[in-house]
């Protein structure tokens, strides 16, 4: 290696180089990552769409999409691993086929490269975890149903799409057959389910730079900080560029954590980067999902919550573990001067903007709402959950999608700030699933100017440029942002300040119907 990456890997302290809202901000910067690497990137994404257009100037220069950007890297003699996550291909058949045709346009990237360009490694991976026989036999019904559904739909295509669907859903092989001139699923079936995914979003660039948080790469995740998109374009995260020995501890995750899942080896030890890890049970016979095997960001989070005593925030897309909501009470009522503030989207995103009212989504809104009220009865007013909408009115006032008439804007971070001191920025949502189950990464704040760096980054974003005029009381109180957000929900739209509405609880508890006995870990 030469001197700039030595030194680089040399660096005896974990530093933030950068804090990222929304993909106007993380894609760039992460093109101008991948372009400024000089020997070798490794990288973990849920998504990866390699046809996702370059947006910043750096990434422009060489062309209009990741694909360009990925070739003109190679060309210049770096290698590039990339592992991508698979899919169930039965629950989630769109995103198994999706995977599948991202991982052929990146090989077809790797077999255009002249020689002497650098290696595109790719693997596409599924988690190893299966779902145990017995349940698999109590949910054969709807196991069937799902399939299906696949099969009319895959079967209802012009006969080239029909062909190059099967061909990128190489899960569904063995369940569906031609039979009487139509695509059905085979009759003596008991199919494999995938519980779990590796949901990181992570990437690190010649073992000195890590990039980290909750964006994947594709046009669904492409927002500005304005989010002036329709409320289904819409998409806020967080991402942090870091560099030091957390980097160093990234590099060794990537190259470990697939032998990890698979019970291949044992965790490596961790003191900077936070992970989730799972891996497949020997015996799954009786279980519905995986055994974990590391929960550091779970645990990173408990740590901080017994510590804190003036004001946690809280973004995330999912507020739905019980475990955690109680050790937040327990905490709260323990610290009578702590208060907490969550902002959370209006809906997910499935029941939003996909019209998923089926049981799965009832459950989890239903442990959602149990969470709020846990926190809501220990905190009293110190506590209060907010949503965010656009300050413009909705052309139509749709059942979940809007808020008070307004546009909701989605929010997918992973962010949990504590006292201004300390903050995790993740891949995990604060649900059992990114807890306990999937493969998740993150990292944490020590720092205390960079926690406050990130804190004052996200609170100026939704409440606007006011915000700094008088930052204190939001820094502190859950009542200034109670006071915030009814304000905004008695105004028309366009007269809103920020963008902080009521977290619509209402809306929330009609929809949820929790099913007893079925696991938290899977919504």
């Amino acid at each position: 290696m030469d001197g700039t990456v030595l030194a680089g890997m040399a660096a005896a302290e974990t530093r933030l180089r950068r804090i990222c809202l929304t993909a106007a901000e993380a894609y760039p910067a992460l093109e101008e990552e991948f372009l400024s690497a000089r020997q070798e990137i490794h990288a973990s994404f849920r998504v990866f769409d390699p046809s996702t257009r370059l947006r910043g100037e750096a990434g422009r220069a060489v062309g209009g999409c990741w694909a360009d950007l990925l070739a003109h890297v190679l060309g210049k003699g770096v290698h590039v691993t990339l592992v991508l996550s698979d899919f169930d291909a039965i629950a989630r058949p769109e995103l198994h086929r999706m995977a599948h045709g991202h991982a052929r346009a990146l090989e077809a990237v790797r077999d255009a490269l002249p020689e002497g360009a650098g290696r595109l490694t790719l693997r596409l991976a599924p988690h190893p975890a299966r779902m145990g026989a017995l349940p698999r036999l109590l949910l054969l019904p709807v196991i069937r149903k799902h399939l299906r559904e696949t099969a009319e739909a895959i079967g209802a295509m012009a006969p080239e799409d029909r062909r190059q669907a099967l061909e990128d859903s190489p899960g569904l092989a063995g369940y569906l057959e031609e039979r009487g001139g139509k695509l059905r699923v085979k009759r003596l079936i008991l199919p494999e389910v995938l519980p779990a995914t590796h949901h990181q979003k992570i990437a690190v660039f010649d073992r000195a730079r890590l990039y980290i948080g909750g964006l994947d790469l594709d046009e669904r995740r492409w927002d500005t900080p304005e989010h002036r998109r329709a409320a289904a374009e819409t998409w806020h995260d967080v991402q942090v560029l870091m560099e030091g020995p957390v980097a160093r501890e990234a590099q060794a995750h990537l190259d470990r954590f697939l032998g990890e899942t698979e019970g291949r080896q044992r965790p490596g030890p961790g003191r900077e980067l936070l992970r989730t890890l799972s891996r497949a049970r020997r015996v799954a016979l009786p279980f519905f999902g995986p055994r974990p095997v590391l929960g550091e960001i779970a645990a990173a989070h408990r740590d901080a919550i017994a510590r804190a005593e003036e004001f946690i925030f809280l973004e995330t897309q999912f507020l739905r573990d019980l475990p955690l909501a109680r050790a937040l009470a327990k905490r709260g009522r323990e610290a009578p001067g702590l208060g907490l503030v969550a902002m959370l989207p209006a809906a997910p995103e499935d029941v939003a903007f996909q019209s998923d009212y089926g049981i799965g989504m009832r459950h989890a809104e239903a442990l959602q709402i149990r969470c709020l009220e846990t926190l809501a009865e220990a905190f009293g007013r110190r506590f209060y959950a907010v949503c965010p909408a656009q300050p413009r009115p909705a052309a139509s006032e749709g059942e979940r999608d809007t808020v008070k008439g307004a546009p909701q804007i989605y929010v997918h971070a992973k962010v949990s700030i504590f006292d201004g001191r300390q903050a995790i920025v993740s891949s995990a949502n604060l649900n059992g699933r990114s807890l306990r189950w999937d493969t998740e990464a993150g990292v944490m704040l020590k720092r205390p100017e960079d926690a406050a760096e990130l804190r004052d980054r996200c609170m100026r974003h939704w409440l606007g440029a006011g915000y700094d005029a008088d930052p204190a009381p939001f820094r502190q109180s859950a009542d200034a942002w109670r006071g915030r957000a009814r304000a905004n929900a008695a105004r028309d739209p366009a007269s809103r300040e920020g963008y902080v509405m009521p977290y619509p609880w209402a809306r929330a508890e009609d929809f949820a119907t929790e099913v007893p006995g079925f696991p938290a870990e899977a919504v």
